[in-house]
């Protein structure tokens, strides 16, 4: 009996392979917009946050995350979202110091450490996802 109830254990927190493929597709998703933004006029932040390819990642997280709840996936949705907020927050933060002349000083490298942040986040994400590896919470 100990023997399959640890086979369904395992068996539940193995994703659904089209997850898996869900899961690259919005990694895909935000690397796209890294690259708009590099290579347009558009900014690395400008379009992660503005553009079309992060928004629809953002929604399919939040309208998949419940189907990949108890799977090592999950980490991985939390970890898109999270970075999609965080960023955000940061870009709101800036703003607020671009307001005021000292903080112009401080808001210029903030933005750019911010883009840096995104680069390094969906690298680190989708090269975990490749790895079967959850991200830590």
């Amino acid at each position: 009996m100990n023997d399959q109830s640890s086979s369904v254990v395992t068996n539940a927190l193995e994703p659904d392979p089209s997850k898996v493929t869900l899961t690259n597709v919005i990694y895909a998703l935000h690397a796209l917009s890294i690259v708009i933004g590099l290579l347009t006029s558009a900014t690395v932040i400008g379009s992660f946050l503005g553009g079309i390819p992060s928004i629809v990642a953002v929604v399919l997280n939040y309208i998949n995350r419940a189907s990949v709840r108890g799977t090592y996936l999950d980490s991985h949705f939390s970890w898109q979202i999270r970075t999609f907020w965080f960023a955000f927050l940061w870009v709101l933060v800036s703003g607020i110091l671009i307001l005021t002349i000292i903080g112009i000083v401080f808001a210029v490298p903030a933005l750019i450490v911010l883009g840096l942040w995104i680069i390094y986040r969906v690298a680190r994400g989708w090269l975990r996802l490749n790895a079967k590896e959850p991200m830590p919470i």
